[in-house]
């Protein structure tokens, strides 16, 4: 099983989802910013990383909004979604196709990765 960290981070109402590259396993889908977790470090510390390397952001995590796993064809995934907010700059597409700030009522309108969807139904009804 891969352990993998995600970011749910808010702005003015909207949260963050991010592209994923073309070329990338589940190419163009949307996501949130995170990663897998290396050797030695938390999950905290992997979330933070993820995100300076794909956003150029510093974050700080707060409370695990939602932990899930999820079966791939070819991978199985632990994700644990964090609540994070930005401590420092502004997100830039560093390493996705595309960045945006959607609202709740938005999410119908992208094709997110199947991991997130049970994310997502949260989301919608939390409104």
């Amino acid at each position: 099983m891969t352990e993998v960290v995600a970011a749910l981070i808010w702005e003015n109402g909207r949260f963050l989802i991010c592209q994923r590259p073309a070329e990338k396993m589940l190419g163009l889908f949307w996501e949130f910013a995170g990663g897998k977790v290396e050797p030695g470090e938390t999950l905290e510390q992997a979330l933070v990383r993820e995100c300076r390397e794909e956003l150029g952001i510093t974050i700080q995590p707060e409370a695990p909004f939602m932990e899930l796993t999820h079966e791939y064809p070819t991978l199985t995934v632990h994700l644990t979604l964090f609540s994070a907010h930005i401590a420092e700059g502004r997100p830039q597409k560093l390493e996705h196709n595309d960045i945006r700030w959607i609202t709740p009522e938005e999410i119908p309108q992208y094709s997110f990765c199947p991991a997130d969807e049970v994310i997502l139904q949260k989301l919608r009804t939390m409104e």
